[in-house]
């Protein structure tokens, strides 16, 4: 990617980030996954965007659909938000966030951990990948 080229859902990836980190500095360390997701939802919703827990999205294999997934946040109908509380992000969360993008119509992925500091990874799946 050339680095003039603007990022993908560049402002609303932004304001989700934002939203991420105002629910950590209020809320603080500590708290349960689901805590924190509701909370995003919430200053999600404050900031005017849709936020859509546990969304149940399809799920494709040769373009038809096989099955569903439940992912926990999905925003503006556009990036898939995936929440943790953990010490620190792994390698399986961000091939469990893939795996999403990979096998449903999404091409933009958060993920997001609310453990000691905020941690996220912005992961993309292009329909040339797939």
């Amino acid at each position: 990617m050339k680095t003039n080229e603007p990022l993908l859902y560049g402002d609303l990836t932004q304001k989700i980030i934002g939203a991420a980190f105002d629910v950590h500095n209020t809320l603080g360390k500590g708290l349960s996954e689901k805590v924190y997701e509701n909370a995003l939802a919430v200053r999600l919703q404050e900031l005017g965007l849709t936020a859509e827990h546990q969304k149940v999205v399809p799920v494709y294999f040769s373009n038809q659909k096989v099955g569903e997934q439940i992912v926990d946040l999905l925003v503006d109908d556009r990036v898939i938000v995936e929440t943790k509380a953990v010490d620190r992000l792994m390698k399986s969360h961000e091939a469990q966030l893939l795996g999403y993008l990979k096998n449903t119509q999404f091409q933009l992925g958060l993920l997001i951990n609310f453990g000691a500091r905020v941690q996220f990874k912005r992961l993309i799946f292009t329909a040339q990948n797939r």
